[in-house]
């Protein structure tokens, strides 16, 4: 009951419990206290208890109202700190909060420390929280969201999984951001960089990826070789070659693989030129240089090849020198595996 309807209701009582004593009895009645001669109708003393009552029974109400009041506050409070650390570990950005209820933070504590995974639909959330699980499930399912647009930009920490899916959901619809990517690739988690790597060496030419020479790698280097060997219009020539040769760090088998590949996208002359250069500058493409003087039975090449070089070097492909002088029909992949040569060479 509200406390002024209450209060109205026990007035009421007392007005009618007076009227019909004092219809009784119209008499007063007196009482000596400490000396006072307290004189009064009977229908006073009689509803005098009932207002002591009345009014230690508002007093009772306010004390305890207040007190729920305040116990209320408590919670509402702590329902709402308990929807921002859902609100962060949804983001996989958790946040240690403060709670006031007890009962609330010995469990709710806990979500300072986690990062939660929706993995189905959630009805009756708030605004906030199903504005923020309909982003995350956009993300999930491979769209891109602009954070920026969504007053999110800011939210997220470099290497958040949800940034970092969000960005390669990106990559795969948007070729200006994989330039952008290419460009700045300090500022982007490493599997976003990769990433865009991969796309842009699967798509772009060689003359786009020469200024970014430094931030490949070998294996997508390898993919924009492959596909200029397939006769597609990447355009590389010599000049390009060198500048990611200079900028890759290379292995024995890296240059075998690459000579493998350019002796279909140059001439013979051309490749002999590069890989004789190459093999001056780096003693790891001398095994390469020799796989292609083999590949064109340059034999009297071969032969002066080896008197430069100590006997105990290149022992397979002596072994194969013999052969071929013996008989010019070996090849050297029928003997050698290529992806084999640069072992214990």
């Amino acid at each position: 009951m509200r406390l002024g309807l209450y209060i109205f209701a026990a007035l009421t009582l007392m007005g009618i419990v007076g009227a019909l004593v004092h219809v009784v009895n119209p008499n007063n009645f007196m009482i000596e206290v400490m000396g006072v001669n307290l004189n009064f109708p009977v229908a006073v003393w009689v509803i005098l208890p009932m207002l002591l009552l009345l009014i230690f029974t508002i007093f009772h109400m306010l004390y305890y109202g207040v007190k729920s009041y305040f116990k209320t506050k408590k919670w509402e409070s702590d329902a709402e700190t308990l929807e921002d650390a859902l609100y962060w570990s949804l983001l996989n950005e958790p946040k240690e909060q403060k709670y006031m209820v007890d009962n609330i933070k010995r469990s709710a504590v806990l979500l300072g420390k986690s990062n939660l995974t929706v993995i189905d639909g959630v009805e009756g959330l708030s605004d906030r929280l199903a504005k923020i699980v309909n982003i995350l499930n956009k993300i999930k399912n491979g769209e891109y969201v602009d954070l920026k647009e969504n007053r999110l930009s800011k939210v997220f920490s470099e290497g958040n999984p949800h940034l970092i899916q969000n960005r390669l959901n990106r990559l795969e619809s948007d070729p200006d951001f994989v330039e952008e990517v290419m460009k700045s690739s300090d500022k982007f988690s490493e599997l976003v960089r990769k990433e865009a790597l991969r796309i842009f060496a699967s798509r772009e030419t060689f003359f786009k990826a020469r200024k970014y020479a430094k931030v490949f790698d070998v294996e997508n280097f390898m993919v924009m070789l492959e596909r200029a060997a397939e006769d597609e219009e990447v355009g590389i020539t010599p000049e390009i070659l060198q500048d990611f040769i200079e900028a890759l760090k290379l292995k024995c088998a890296d240059f075998v693989r690459i000579a493998r590949i350019t002796k279909k996208i140059f001439s013979p002359e051309q490749n002999l030129a590069l890989f004789k250069k190459y093999q001056k500058e780096n003693p790891k493409a001398q095994n390469a240089y020799l796989y292609l003087l083999f590949e064109y039975e340059l034999l009297d090449q071969i032969e002066a090849y080896f008197d430069e070089h100590e006997e105990g070097e290149f022992v397979k492909f002596r072994a194969l020198y013999e052969l071929k002088k013996q008989d010019k029909r070996f090849k050297l992949e029928e003997l050698i595996d290529a992806e084999s040569i640069c072992k214990n060479a």
